[in-house]
């Protein structure tokens, strides 16, 4: 009896253990998935230094008037394409119309007395020429040649001093006349109106902006660099520059001026960078540019190995046994088809390729060809 139970116990035991074996087997079996899998690289890669500004004309000009006056007529609009010289706003020129009327007047008083004074001093030469034969032939005395060249010499200096009385009253008038002109405000060049920032009836004053005037043809990208940076670049450059709104990622173009001095408050240089002409590319939109400073060391993975698990950038890494493993990672700029890695992973580590939406941590990845 004794010995039956012991047998019993015996097979129970074995029968238990043989249980539990069997359930460890089960539970350490790992499931696999079919991916591509790419690998890590090192590689050089450019230094960029980068840029922000805004698109803007070559040349901007604003236009105001000359000397207070009321603007009578404002004749375009923002957006309104206009030509060299063409008439933009009109101020009330009776003030001015005014002015040039008299000068007008004291023009012609001037010319009159010139032409009085020029008869007398004529006839004051002709006089002394008659005395100065009479002189010769011993028929008039000393005293009166002498009172016959004073007078022509005085009629000379009156001749001169009249004339230049004539000068200065025709530089009145002419000045009145341009004063009379800057009453019709005239656009410098051929461009387009960005900005109107007065109508008609407002008070005119020097300085004071009225419009804006942008030239037309190809545009600038203005941007600011840093001061530790601006050893990186020169003028005749050339760049890359991205705009926001173009349709186009990238647009080649050149440096054309930087300002020598830096800007005391911010410690950035301004550099206006030309750009091609295109009808999508409009002055104030966001623009930046890159500009090339040597190459460095960097760590790439394909952007198409990342995956977002929330706000987070992850990439499925497998170990040495091909189980993929979830790594969180920190990346820096992309180039091109691929993406900088700064933390997360190191070269020559395998990755899976496109992961989509599976969830494969913790699956050996049977390498799909």
């Amino acid at each position: 009896m004794k010995i039956f139970i012991g047998a019993g116990l015996l097979a129970a035991s074995t029968a238990l253990m043989a249980g539990c074996h069997g359930g460890g087997s089960a539970a350490s079996a790992v499931e696999t998935a079919q991916a591509r899998v790419v690998e890590s690289q090192q590689r050089e890669v450019p230094v960029n230094v980068r840029a922000t500004g805004a698109v803007h004309a070559r040349e901007t000009a604003l236009v105001s008037a000359q000397f207070p006056g009321r603007i009578q007529q404002v004749l375009v609009r923002a957006g309104d394409t206009v030509r060299a010289g063409q008439t933009l706003a009109v101020l009330d020129d009776a003030a001015q119309r005014a002015q040039v009327n008299q000068a007008q007047a004291e023009v012609k008083a001037a010319q009159s007395q010139q032409a009085a004074a020029q008869t007398d001093s004529s006839l004051a030469a002709s006089t002394l020429g008659r005395y100065r034969q009479l002189e010769a032939e011993k028929s008039v005395s000393p005293q009166e040649m002498d009172e016959i060249s004073r007078k022509a010499e005085a009629a000379a200096a009156t001749l001169d001093a009249v004339r230049a009385q004539t000068d200065a009253a025709e530089a009145q008038e002419r000045s009145a006349r341009t004063m009379l002109g800057y009453t019709r405000l005239v656009a410098p060049f051929a461009g387009i109106v960005t900005a109107r920032m007065a109508d008609p009836g407002t008070l005119a004053s020097p300085g004071v902006p009225l419009l804006q005037i942008d030239q037309a043809g190809a545009l600038q990208l203005q941007a600011t660099v840093d001061e530790s940076e601006i050893g990186a670049i020169h003028k005749g450059m050339k760049t890359q520059v991205a705009v926001d709104g173009a349709s186009f990622a990238n647009i080649a173009g050149t440096i054309a001026e930087i300002d020598p001095a830096a800007d005391s408050s911010t410690h950035s240089f301004l550099v206006k960078i030309d750009l091609p002409s295109s009808s999508q590319l409009r002055a104030g939109m966001y623009g930046t540019a890159e500009f090339a400073n040597g190459v460095r060391s960097a760590i790439l993975i394909p952007r198409s190995a990342v995956v977002a698990r929330g706000s987070l950038n992850c990439a499925y890494v497998l170990d040495s046994q091909g189980i993929a493993q979830l790594r969180y990672l920190t990346l820096g700029a992309p180039q091109g088809d691929l993406i900088e890695v700064l933390s997360g992973i190191s070269a020559g580590e395998r990755l899976v390729d496109a992961p989509a939406d599976r969830d494969l941590a913790g699956k050996r990845i049977e390498v799909q060809q």
